[in-house]
C-alpha cells in the first residue's frame, strides 16, 4: 500500500470514530447494564421479604389476608422469566412491571398492618428489616430512574440523525427498549379527608 493509500484510510477511519458508529451498541449496553442494576435491587426486595413476612407472622397471625397476598405476590414476581427479551417485548415488560406493582402495593398493605401492632414496630428484628426494606424501595427508585435515562439515551440515538442511518445500515437488529411507566392507580389524586 502506498502512503496516500493509507493516509487516506487513517482519514476515514478517524472520521468513522467520531461520526456515532459505535454509539448504538454503546448506549444499548448502558441500558442493558442499567437494567440489570434493576433486577439486582428487585431481587434484593424479593429476598427480604420471607423474613419481613416471618417476623410479621409472629406478632399479626390474624392478618393472614396481608400476609398471603403478600407472599403470593412475590411468588408472581419469582416466579416470572425475566431475559434480556423483556426489553423488547411491550406485554412482557408491562407484566413484568405489573408484577412489581403489586408486590409494592401489597407491601405497602403490610406496613399499614404493622402500625396496629405497637410491640412488632418496636421488635429490633422488625425494625432492621424494615429499613432495609425502607432503603432497597429507594434503590429501586434510583436504579430504575437510572434505566428509564439509558433507555431514553438509546432510543432516542435509534430515531435520529446520524444514528438513524447506522441503525438502518449495521445494526438492523437493534430495536427500541421498553421502558417503565406510571399505573393509573398512581397517577390518581389521592383523596384527603379531615
Amino acid at each position: 500500500m502506498s502512503n496516500s493509500r493509507i493516509f487516506l484510510l487513517l482519514i476515514v477511519l478517524a472520521t468513522l470514530s467520531g461520526c456515532g458508529i459505535n454509539n448504538i451498541p454503546t448506549y444499548d449496553e448502558q441500558a442493558k447494564a442499567a437494567w440489570s442494576q434493576v433486577m439486582n435491587q428487585y431481587q434484593r426486595r424479593t429476598d427480604l421479604i420471607p423474613n419481613l413476612v416471618n417476623t410479621v407472622k409472629g406478632f399479626a397471625a390474624q392478618e393472614k389476608d396481608v400476609l398471603t397476598s403478600v407472599v403470593e405476590a412475590r411468588s408472581k414476581v419469582a416466579g416470572m422469566k425475566v431475559d434480556e427479551s423483556v426489553l423488547n417485548n411491550p406485554d412482557m415488560f408491562k407484566t413484568f412491571q405489573a408484577n412489581q406493582d403489586a408486590l409494592s402495593s401489597a407491601l405497602s398493605r403490610l406496613l399499614v398492618v404493622v402500625e396496629r401492632y405497637p410491640e412488632l414496630k418496636s421488635n429490633q428484628n422488625f425494625i432492621a428489616l424494615q429499613s432495609q426494606l425502607e432503603g432497597t424501595e429507594n434503590r429501586i427508585a434510583v436504579a430504575r430512574r437510572d434505566y428509564i435515562e439509558a433507555v431514553k439515551i438509546y432510543n432516542t440515538e435509534l430515531r435520529t440523525f446520524p444514528g438513524r442511518i447506522w441503525a438502518s445500515l449495521m445494526y438492523s437488529d437493534m430495536q427500541p427498549k421498553e421502558n417503565f411507566t406510571i399505573s393509573e392507580a398512581a397517577q390518581a389524586v389521592p383523596e384527603v379527608k379531615f
